[in-house]
């Protein structure tokens, strides 16, 4: 019987799952990835060096997720046009799956609030892209379940599975690595401390507990190395971390804030948590406390992060869930819902199955007219850089900004919003065509200056070219 009800909420997680596809979309930067991937399946070697744009091409690139170029290349010969369908099903649905899994008695304990933890995961809608962060999901999931596993159980072993996770994840995601070890560095220090203070309290780890945090550890640092750029790995995630830049040109990359109504989700999620934490009879346990400032900081700097408190938050929210009375009529909206949403993804199947064919906001009219033109120095709105790159035309930036950030990046920005020294840099990159989308303030200069013809235009994109 007990059985049954398990799969009951498990078919409720795999209708989630697939209603959840419905918001699985086509990222600009999927293009650039693919085509790496391609190259490097063909060329059998891994890229570390550029060989897609004219501005600094055979500079050093920190290629920190070829892996994950490849997986999507090798399953695009395999799945074809539904390779991107088929990679975010199983990225999420793993995900979904562990944590259910992990959850699975204590979910039974309190379905209605199982009905709903499972609805909050919505926010991962918003990292749902054909990237390698949907593979990190899962990963930062793992690393999280192994370290609270050892935490609760003194003499677990299935820490040790974590150097495997930290080799795998420094070459299908590596700029997220560092995760792996700052994770149980977080556990080892807080389980240093024995306190109780009002609704906290904290128990010290044992020494064989401690010991094996720090061998994992170290164990799982070490690994981190073995990948195509060596020990610069450790320090890759700090730099982009740091680089102001990037942080305030790149979305995904900015903090979260009230003031922006599309970020009140983010927030909706952290209130609920810190109600449950704060209204449940039990005590907070001290690494739970800590796990969710954490998963806040992270949160509050970037809005790119916000999965990652779902997803570790998961992991102990249960425990603070008061125990429910079974009754039937739960079962019946668990029955419902999962129809509803089977329906839902039903209704849209054709359009989210087939996402693969959309290859960017160029026309393949757009993209052949660029061709037959042939630009040498092409200036790119940075938005299309990884259309372009998919159609092999060189351009001058791209969705790898850190590649650029040394050279090119905030000119190319400096470009588009006439901002800084415009004309100096416009001399200085001698650009023969500009590939431009009308929002951008250049594109009023470029109407009006009679030094640049007009070739195409579509949409929101222009073609212009620089009279002889």
């Amino acid at each position: 019987m007990k059985s049954k009800k398990h799969l009951l909420f498990l078919l409720l997680t795999i209708s989630f799952v697939l209603f959840m596809m419905v918001f699985m979309r086509l990222d600009s930067d999927y293009l650039w990835h693919f085509k790496a991937g391609e190259y490097m399946f063909f060329n059998h070697s891994i890229l570390t060096h550029d060989v897609f744009s004219w501005t600094v091409p055979g500079s050093y690139w920190m290629s920190h997720e070829w892996g994950f170029e490849l997986i999507i290349y090798i399953m695009s010969l395999i799945f074809s046009k539904y390779h991107i369908f088929v990679y975010g099903l199983l990225c999420l649905l793993i995900t979904m799956l562990i944590i259910y899994y992990i959850n699975k008695d204590k979910i039974e304990n309190n379905k209605l609030f199982g009905i709903i933890w499972l609805f909050i995961g919505i926010i991962l809608s918003y990292t749902m892209t054909a990237r390698p962060h949907m593979i990190s999901n899962i990963f930062l999931l793992i690393t999280g379940y192994l370290c609270i596993d050892l935490f609760n159980n003194k003499v677990s072993k299935k820490i040790y599975y974590l150097p495997i996770i930290s080799l795998l994840w420094a070459n299908i995601h590596g700029g997220s690595s560092n995760l792996v070890y700052l994770i149980p560095i977080m556990f080892l220090v807080i389980g240093l401390f024995k306190f109780k203070f009002t609704k906290i309290e904290a128990d010290r780890l044992s020494k064989n507990q401690i010991i094996r945090y720090l061998i994992v550890i170290i164990i799982s640092i070490l690994c981190i190395n073995i990948n195509p750029h060596g020990f610069k790995m450790l320090y890759y995630p700090y730099e982009n971390m740091l680089n102001t830049t990037m942080i305030s040109t790149i979305s995904e990359w900015r903090p979260t804030v009230l003031s922006d109504n599309s970020h009140l989700i983010y927030f909706m999620l952290v209130f609920i948590i810190l109600s449950i934490l704060i209204l449940s009879k039990k005590k907070i346990r001290f690494i739970d406390g800590v796990l969710f400032l954490f998963c806040l900081f992270l949160g509050l700097k970037s809005v790119r992060f916000w999965s990652y408190t779902y997803i570790l938050m998961s992991l102990v929210i249960f425990d603070y869930i008061p125990h429910r009375k079974e009754d039937k009529g739960t079962d019946l909206v668990i029955i419902c819902v999962s129809l509803i949403l089977l329906f839902i993804f039903g209704y849209s199947f054709n359009k989210n199955i087939m996402i693969s064919t959309t290859k960017g906001e160029l026309s393949d009219k757009f993209i052949n007219i660029i061709k037959k033109e042939n630009p040498q120095r092409l200036f790119n709105s940075y938005g299309v850089g990884g259309e372009l790159i998919y159609n092999d035309i060189e351009v001058f930036i791209d969705g790898r900004a850190d590649l650029y950030s040394k050279y090119n990046y905030s000119d190319s920005f400096s470009i588009s919003y006439i901002d800084g020294d415009f004309y100096k840099k416009l001399k200085k990159y001698n650009f023969d065509y500009f590939l431009i989308n009308k929002h951008e303030d250049i594109y009023y200069y470029l109407e009006k200056d009679k030094s640049y013809k007009l070739i195409y235009k579509e949409n929101d994109y222009c073609l212009y070219k620089k009279r002889s």
